[in-house]
């Protein structure tokens, strides 16, 4: 890894940023509505909402108020929350902590269970278990979160027979089986379309391996078969997968909203739509930008992977 390449992609990184600190702060000015009138309600008196207004700095320009929300960020101050009157930071943190539990959890199944099941459908290609695993595939990408997330509740969360809680959050220091209990169903569900995907990837790149020359080299020297996928085929169609792996979490903290909004999974996506929903906009603006940068991030760890894996990359 070269230092001139680690250092463009830091710029990038920072540069998209800064854009996005823009796009978010114009986009959540424009919703309809005025925050100081949802707070204190249609029939408050001018008065009280011009001092609410000042209060919050709504009485100022748009790009004083810019400049003054980005001046917080740099600082770690991002406001107080306009419904919960508590400091923005505590309420993301909090929210932030309980996604990143879910989504590491699904990442850690899904990374498990899916490279093996790539490698055997790669080795047995042409049998039912490679077509077992393109049916499951497809249907893993095809279904959005909310089918996968309403099949899973008729099936194994039903009044008569459920096998897991159908919502609901624990703390896995205060209880750890209530947390596996609550986690098993949105970690599945947001683990299905990561594992079709990865397992496709690795029987992909597999497949290619194995039909190598050095492959056939190794063979004919006399390795057993089981020497050759451990040693030599399964390392080198590990590089592909290892990067989509990095780039699909910030897939997992964008598809957590849909699938903490039915699971009752106190975390961003949760927030935000309350957020949304009570236009409380520091709130908003916060978790947006949070979601941007751990995108923004997740595309860095990518690109590193990959200029690590393939040293061509770094030079391009």
């Amino acid at each position: 890894m070269t230092r001139a390449y680690l250092i463009r992609r830091l710029l990038a990184v920072f540069l998209v940023l800064a854009i996005v600190t823009f796009a978010v702060f114009a986009i959540t000015t424009m919703l309809p509505g005025n925050a100081a009138i949802m707070i204190l309600g249609e029939y408050a008196t001018p008065d009280a909402v011009a001092a609410l207004e000042k209060q919050l700095h709504l009485d100022q320009p748009w790009y004083t108020q810019y400049l003054t929300w980005v001046a917080g960020i740099l600082h770690g101050d991002l406001g107080t929350s306009l419904r919960l009157s508590l400091p923005v930071t505590q309420v993301v943190g909090e929210a932030f902590a309980n996604s990143a539990m879910l989504a590491l959890t699904a990442l850690v199944v899904v990374t498990i269970t899916a490279i093996p099941l790539g490698a055997l459908a790669a080795i047995k290609r042409g049998t039912a278990m490679d077509l077992a695993l393109g049916l499951f595939s497809y249907l893993g990408t095809c279904l959005p979160e909310f089918v996968t997330a309403t099949l899973l509740l008729v099936f194994f969360a039903a009044p008569n027979h459920g096998l897991f809680p159908a919502g609901g959050f624990v703390a896995p220091w205060e209880n750890l089986a209530g947390f596996g209990a609550h986690v098993v169903l949105p970690a599945a569900t947001l683990g299905l379309v990561l594992m079709a995907h990865i397992a496709r990837q690795v029987r992909s790149e597999m497949s290619e391996v194995l039909s190598s020359d050095y492959i056939r080299a190794a063979r004919l020297k006399g390795l057993t078969e089981r020497r050759v996928i451990r040693r030599h085929a399964l390392p080198n169609s590990l590089a592909p997968a290892v990067a989509v792996i990095s780039l699909d979490i910030g897939y997992l903290l964008g598809g957590i909203i849909v699938v903490e909004e039915i699971f009752a999974w106190p975390g961003l996506g949760r927030l935000l739509i309350y957020a949304l929903e009570n236009r409380d906009l520091p709130v908003i603006q916060a978790v947006t930008l949070l979601l941007a940068a751990v995108y923004a991030l997740s595309n860095l760890l990518s690109d590193i992977v990959i200029a690590l894996l393939d040293p061509r990359v770094r030079y391009a």
